[in-house]
């Protein structure tokens, strides 16, 4: 049974607990910190977007096209639905000469409560460009119409340009990806249940840049570079990972997933991390995964106090009240 790696509290008592697996590696796979089950294959979900926008940068695609670190960004979001991310990505398909029309992630209200008020007191319904997803859709449609494919199914595993994105991921994690792993993901897209150890590999190689070629290892420091100077772009207002990311910039990436998974870099040490929540709890996996970062990453002894705060956050109740909170279990410390 895996350990639990976050404790809620109420009053002084813990009141539930969330159990699970994390890891981090260098870039040859040495471990650094383990937990759990870690060679436990799981559906990384949107955590793995850096890795799937690789090939739209590393071929010229974005460079061609003119997409800007925005794009670049949002291309490996999954944003709130807020009126910048829906103009980014319908910047981005028309740099494709494309338009919604062309998106297959489906349809559905924006994540963030407010956008969602904002548009239905607007009298108007959601599209595909409101869907967390759409701007890797966009990015996939660039990197096809890029490359001369017909974008139409691009969903699928058999597409011409989804093999691409699908050899990119499976070289990053040495995995191999086939119908034996094979889902479908909420957008549409395929998923591929891959281990949490080859999971942590491809982040800390995302990072650092060892174990790729020159060309691969400069796509992943521009987008880097890009998700650094446009954290709004890769989640949105409120979110932990644009949280993270303002409060530390290149110094780390990270990226979570449905059902409990976060994965993420960090490059000035080389180190890559991913994290699995058993019961699938995004709010435990953010707090293990501030609690790896502010473990590995103290300046002269102290915490980056967002850091700090996002590894322990407080639960208030209706009222304002402090009623209790979340920490991270004895495991991380």
């Amino acid at each position: 049974m895996d350990p639990v790696l976050v404790e809620v509290t109420r009053g002084a008592l813990v009141e539930s607990a969330h159990r699970g697996a994390a890891i981090v590696v260098d870039a040859k796979g040495g471990v650094v910190f383990s937990a759990g089950d870690v060679d436990w294959a799981v559906y990384p979900r949107s955590a793995v977007k850096a890795l799937l926008a690789l090939p739209m940068v590393e071929t010229g695609a974005a460079a061609r096209l003119g997409l800007t670190d925005a794009e670049i960004a949002l291309a490996c979001s999954s944003h709130n639905g807020e009126e910048d991310h829906v103009a980014t990505a319908t910047s981005m398909l028309a740099k494709a000469g494309r338009d919604v029309g062309c998106l297959e992630c489906g349809t559905h209200w924006p994540s963030y409560d407010v956008a969602t008020r904002a548009l239905a007191a607007s009298g108007q319904v959601p599209s595909a460009l409101h869907n967390n997803c759409s701007g890797k859709h966009s990015g996939f449609i660039c990197l096809a119409c890029d490359r001369g494919d017909d974008p139409k199914g691009y969903v699928k595993p058999d597409h011409p340009t989804m093999k691409v994105i699908t050899a990119a991921l499976a070289d990053m994690t040495s995995t191999r990806l086939d119908e034996s792993n094979f889902a479908v993901d909420g957008c549409s897209i395929p998923t591929y249940a891959i281990p949490l150890r080859a999971l942590a590999l491809a982040f800390a190689r995302f990072g650092s840049g060892q174990g790729m070629d020159a060309d691969r290892a400069a796509a992943a420091k521009r987008i880097r570079a890009a998700v650094a100077a446009q954290p709004r772009m890769v989640a949105g207002t409120n979110r932990f990972d644009t949280k993270v990311i303002q409060a530390l910039g290149e110094r780390v990436f990270v990226k979570g997933g449905a059902e409990g998974v976060h994965c993420g870099t960090i490059p000035e040490l080389g180190l890559g991390f991913a994290v699995k929540c058993d019961d699938g709890a995004g709010r435990a996996a953010d707090v293990v995964t501030a609690a790896l970062i502010a473990k590995l990453l103290p300046d002269n002894g102290q915490v980056n106090p967002v850091v700090a705060g996002l590894a322990r956050p407080t639960l208030k109740n209706w009222n304002g009240i402090e009623v209790g909170g979340m920490r991270p279990a004895s495991v991380l410390a």
